[in-house]
């Protein structure tokens, strides 16, 4: 069993072949999104900042800004900036270029305004555009897939069944030589002990309870308790009823695996095997993160439901509610309440994922892929000024 990609010129494989049109700044979205819209087989991302940041919170913008525009499943990039943000526009775009795709930039500001940047933009992503439909699909091994796992709209059913069964299949992509990545620092709380003893050195087990002990001293910085927000209110309607109990289900989506390294916001895996990122439990933020690491593909587990996607990666709905599947059947890919009905174990769920995962990265659409969720957002560690 092989898989089907995109060989990028950096070596990195792709399981998607996206002309992505990078808005540096807010005041640049619209134009971005004005030229995907003309383009066919091209999207363009929501970028809500890039400008009045500083410090450690521009760099995360800006490191996340590149690492999607690397991202393997993004084949060229057309890099949109106002002309006076905070991010650098050519800088940018050329960080990206390091990677070795197509990359051009356009400037609002030098190109005359909404109307003359769209018409140019157009012009030049369509010339992208048919470049990229000439790459063909070639054959890769297993060990090329990275996974990210991420779970929401948790109910009581996600930490007694989805969540295992996504471990398992996290598991699986380990096992064949891949990557999997595991987020959402706050959902580790009161269960971070547990996930350190996986770490593979005492030096990452430090690293793994130090972004614990940052994220509570944030909150505490803003003179609020994290436990008056977690778990969520959707979370206690759905039978979850503390935050430990809430992490003790999360952690479960990393399987058994051995922690390799503990990465910040947006920063790639130096290796295979499994990682940690430090993002927060917003999903939407938390996958970003990990797709600005290189992360391929996203299994994520819910019980209350979501019908959230992303820009440039495939992203696999499950749920062990079998409510939650029949109401938003349309929304969720994989039923797994066979799990609880005693029909199936928890691993012949995550074989079931991982079989899913394979399908999807040879090209089968996700049902979020199908409906066009694109849903953006970068995680922000400090105020605008």
């Amino acid at each position: 069993m092989n898989l089907w990609g995109f060989r990028r010129p950096d070596g990195l494989f792709g399981i998607r072949n996206h002309l992505l049109i990078l808005p540096t700044s807010v005041c640049a979205t619209t134009v971005a999104a004005n030229i995907a819209a003309q383009v066919p087989g091209a999207v363009a991302i929501a970028n809500q900042h890039g400008c009045c940041q500083l410090g450690a919170d521009y760099e995360q913008t800006l490191r996340t800004l590149i690492g999607i525009g690397r991202n393997p499943n993004v084949g060229a990039v057309l890099v949109v900036g106002l002309g006076c943000e905070g991010i650098p526009i050519l800088h940018t775009a050329e960080e990206i270029a390091k990677s070795g795709k197509p990359v051009q930039s356009l400037i609002i500001q030098e190109h005359g305004g909404t109307l003359k940047t769209t018409a140019l933009g157009v012009q030049v992503a369509a010339q992208m555009a048919r470049t990229l439909s000439m790459l063909k699909r070639e054959e890769a091994p297993l060990s090329e897939l990275s996974l990210g796992v991420e779970c929401g709209g948790s109910d009581f059913t996600s930490g007694l069944a989805a969540n295992p069964a996504a471990g398992t299949a996290s598991d699986l992509v380990v096992k064949a030589g891949g990557t999997a990545m595991l987020s959402e620092t706050t959902e580790f709380i009161g269960a971070e002990h547990v996930l350190a003893k996986r770490a593979k050195s005492p030096e990452v087990a430090a690293k793994l309870l130090g972004i614990v002990k940052e994220t509570e001293l944030r909150a505490r910085q803003l003179h609020v308790d994290l436990r008056d927000g977690q778990p969520t209110p959707g979370n206690i309607a759905g039978g979850i009823s503390s935050i430990e109990e809430k992490s003790l289900g999360c952690i479960y989506k990393a399987g058994h695996s051995t922690i390799q390294d503990i990465l910040a916001y947006g920063e790639a895996p130096q290796g295979k095997g499994l990682y940690v990122m430090d993002t927060p439990g917003q999903d939407v933020e938390s996958m970003i993160g990990m797709l600005a690491g290189g992360i391929q593909i996203i299994v994520f587990t819910t019980g209350r439901g979501t019908p959230t996607g992303s820009p440039i990666a495939p992203v696999i709905k499950v749920t062990a509610n079998a409510d939650t599947y029949l109401n938003m059947a349309d929304n969720i890919d994989l039923d797994l309440s066979p799990i609880l009905s005693g029909a199936e174990t928890i691993e012949d769920s995550g074989r079931r994922i991982f079989k899913e995962i394979i399908e999807v990265a040879n090209g089968k659409l996700t049902k979020s892929e199908s409906l066009g969720h694109q849903e953006f957002g970068i995680f922000r560690i400090g105020p605008t000024f």
